[in-house]
């Protein structure tokens, strides 16, 4: 069973299924996050959706290239997570279902590419209390648990 965080689904709400890949990006004792301005300012695990055709590691590299400007490498699935929410930057309800991996930055290219994205640096510890959603928060601190 994938667990869900947040809140549960609304009844009489119709949602789309919504595959992403999301990455706990470690190195040197940080996490390299990404910061999202719109729809409202929030830090966020690097990743997105998986577009047709694309699996889940390469939706991750291509979504943390997009979003931070870094390449990665390494990259190993730690689990999944569900949650219920509305997207209104495309105008939908979604079921997402993330796929977390756990990577590591090895080299940085240029800013991100995603307009409104900015990469950000931080301990661990307040990584995971400055992500904008319980699932990231909840992997981020298994991560840290592991590895500190």
């Amino acid at each position: 069973m994938i667990p869900r965080y947040g809140d549960p689904r609304e009844s009489g709400q119709r949602y789309r299924l919504r595959p992403g890949a999301y990455a706990v990006l470690w190195r040197d004792g940080r996490v390299l996050l990404t910061h999202q301005q719109d729809p409202w300012p929030e830090f966020q695990l690097p990743g997105g959706g998986i577009d047709p055709g694309e699996s889940p590691i390469q939706a991750l590299h291509r979504e943390v290239y997009e979003e931070t400007g870094w390449r990665i490498g390494a990259a190993r699935r730690l689990g999944a997570f569900r949650r219920f929410t509305f997207m209104p930057e495309y105008d939908i309800w979604a079921e997402k279902l993330c796929h977390i991996f756990l990577a590591r930055p090895v080299r940085r290219l240029g800013p991100p590419t995603e307009p409104g994205h900015s990469a950000q640096w931080m301990a661990p510890e307040d990584a995971a209390d400055r992500v904008g959603n319980a699932g990231d928060a909840a992997y981020l601190r298994r991560v840290i648990r592991g590895l500190t």
